[in-house]
């Protein structure tokens, strides 16, 4: 049964909408929230259709469900601030992004943090990262449909502490704390379908960019936030941390994810050039 750990923490007129990734919880998002809370944003943690329950509970939904829980979870924010910010993580990312694609200038400004289109970090095995493209061909004549990737150590996390607490959520079955331990294949399929869509409307994302990506991401390697970067085409602050792997809104540099979102946002609050250490301006952008 899924149950619902969505969270608001009310907050000022700037609100912030965070979306977790694929098989994950709100709770990835929770550090990120508070700090955000903590600076006097109303934060919003998302929960994505089929998710904090079972694996049957993920494979009744689709990439198209996942992003209605954006748009709904996005409009009832709106409702309560007057700047819309969204920040996701991982396949959360690529959701904030379709967002601000879709939404142009209703978006203040988007925090993408380790953008996943592909699974290509260094502990994807080889076989895996293969399989990508057969995945939604595997799904369309209903082949392989009871199979899974087991989630595998270092699971997103180099602090070694941190990382042994996650595992034993994840495997103690209760998918609310830490997501379930496995991808299935079929929603695997679904996110190679969402990230084909949002490749391609890169170019239409206007809104001001912060990126923040681990140098060593296990799960998904630097070109992944490279593409965004190249593509969009509003203001790009493009930062690599150092000692973090792929879950960089809980592991060992969380603090610093938080002080440069809540820097970014302030500063387009302000008005002024969002902070950033590889700003680029809009007339730089890849044209369509």
């Amino acid at each position: 049964m899924i149950q619902n750990v969505e969270y608001v923490l009310e907050g000022g007129p700037a609100g912030v909408l965070l979306i977790h990734g694929l098989t994950g919880t709100p709770n990835e998002m929770r550090t990120l929230a508070k700090g955000l809370h903590g600076a006097g944003f109303t934060v919003s943690g998302v929960q994505l259709a089929g998710h904090c329950g079972s694996k049957e509970d993920l494979l009744a939904t689709t990439w198209q469900d996942w992003y209605a829980s954006v748009e709904a979870a996005a409009d009832k924010l709106r409702e309560r601030v007057d700047h819309l910010f969204v920040g996701g993580l991982s396949m959360g990312a690529v959701l904030a992004l379709k967002l601000a694609a879709e939404q142009g200038d209703r978006i203040a400004g988007v925090g993408v943090y380790g953008p996943t289109f592909r699974y290509d970090g260094w502990s994807i095995p080889l076989y895996a990262r293969r399989l990508n493209f057969l995945l939604t061909w595997f799904k369309r004549f209903k082949l392989f449909q009871d199979r899974c990737f087991d989630e595998q150590p270092p699971y997103g996390l180099k602090n070694e502490r941190l990382r042994a607490r996650v595992a034993a959520s994840m495997m103690s079955g209760d998918s609310t704390e830490a997501g379930l331990a496995s991808n299935p294949w079929p929603a695997l399929a679904e996110m190679v379908l969402l990230a084909r869509e949002v490749r391609k409307d890169l170019p239409r994302v206007t809104s001001p960019c912060l990126i923040l990506h681990a140098a060593e991401d296990d799960i998904a390697d630097v070109s992944n936030a490279q593409l965004v970067a190249d593509k969009v085409r509003g203001p790009v602050s493009f930062s690599l941390l150092h000692d973090s792997y792929h879950l960089i809104t809980i592991d060992q540099e969380r603090q610093q994810v938080i002080e440069r979102s809540v820097a970014f946002f302030q500063d387009i609050l302000a008005g002024g050039a969002p902070a950033g250490d590889d700003m680029r301006p809009v007339s730089a952008g890849v044209s369509t």
